[in-house]
């Protein structure tokens, strides 16, 4: 049985190993994440130097390891130099890599969310310069489409509840919809407010007891959130299939959209996305800077 094997894979994760070493986790179709040593990748002049870099893609050969396999050859295929020369896109580069790394499967193909990322990773290397918000649509519709593709797309055409559909109301400006990360979704809530109410009002044989009926309080959604129209509407629109033209009139709403999606990524991912932190610091320092 031969002891090396060809990948075509993209660097999601780069980390030091020894003197002159670097571990990376690379995403391949062919056989899902893979870590590999990339030997003398930080020394001078390595021929791994560049080739190891997050979001290069590289034709490996790889030699097979008892613990890590070993990158013998690397020939690169496609780099995006544009996320390497913008703060902000590269920060959302990788929260999207982050998504990836907790979502693909090792020794599997993972075609599928290959090519996604590819989309996702170009998209925000052509997007317009000089609208920088417009990286928070973007990233609110990776994260959606990337919980789609796990079959965890959020339920926002209807009410999580009652399983009626939900339609933005344009007509009053009062109008508001919840959202619930641990419901899935969407929640009227009105229909919210009268669960809530009767748990809360006990019956007439037990307001004549000496004994109460315990409320579980994990059976009435938590709401994390209360959308207008035109979030419930941009909410719904993020479920079409394919990558959105973006509107980049509704920054401040993008913003809104994007972190109810980070929380309800987080919750199912079950941890922290770290490279979001990035993403907020960035883009508190250059609002303080242009106000």
């Amino acid at each position: 049985m031969s002891r090396t094997y060809k990948v075509t894979g993209i660097n999601l994760k780069s980390q030091a190993l020894g003197e002159s070493d670097r571990i990376l986790t690379i995403l391949t179709p062919q056989l899902g994440l893979i870590r590999a040593i990339a030997p003398g990748a930080r020394r001078p002049k390595s021929p791994l130097g560049g080739r190891s870099g997050v979001f290069v893609v590289n034709e490996l050969l790889i030699a097979k390891g008892r613990s890590l396999d070993k990158i013998i050859q690397a020939e690169t295929l496609k780099t995006y130099p544009g996320l390497a020369v913008d703060v902000g896109r590269f920060a959302a580069g990788q929260y999207l890599a982050e998504i990836v790394l907790y979502q693909a499967l090792s020794d599997q193909p993972q075609e599928e969310i290959y090519q996604l990322l590819h989309k996702y990773l170009y998209g925000l290397e052509v997007l317009n310069k000089t609208d920088k918000y417009s990286i928070y649509a973007y990233l609110a519709h990776g994260v959606f489409r990337f919980c789609a593709l796990e079959g965890l797309s959020p339920q926002v055409q209807q009410c999580c509840l009652t399983n009626y559909p939900i339609s933005p109301n344009f007509t009053d400006p009062q109008w508001r919809v919840g959202f619930s990360v641990t419901a899935g979704g969407t929640v009227c809530l009105q229909s919210w407010e009268n669960l809530r109410q009767e748990q809360e009002q006990p019956s007439t044989h037990e307001s004549n007891s000496i004994y109460h009926r315990v409320v579980h309080r994990e059976d009435i959604p938590v709401i994390c959130s209360r959308l207008d129209a035109t979030e419930l509407a941009m909410l719904q629109y993020l479920s079409q299939t394919e990558i959105i033209a973006i509107d980049t009139t509704q920054n401040d709403r993008w913003l809104s959209i994007e972190q109810i999606l980070r929380q309800y990524a987080q919750y199912h991912l079950g941890r922290p996305i770290r490279s979001a932190t990035l993403i907020d610091s960035y883009f508190a320092v250059n609002h303080d800077a242009t106000v």
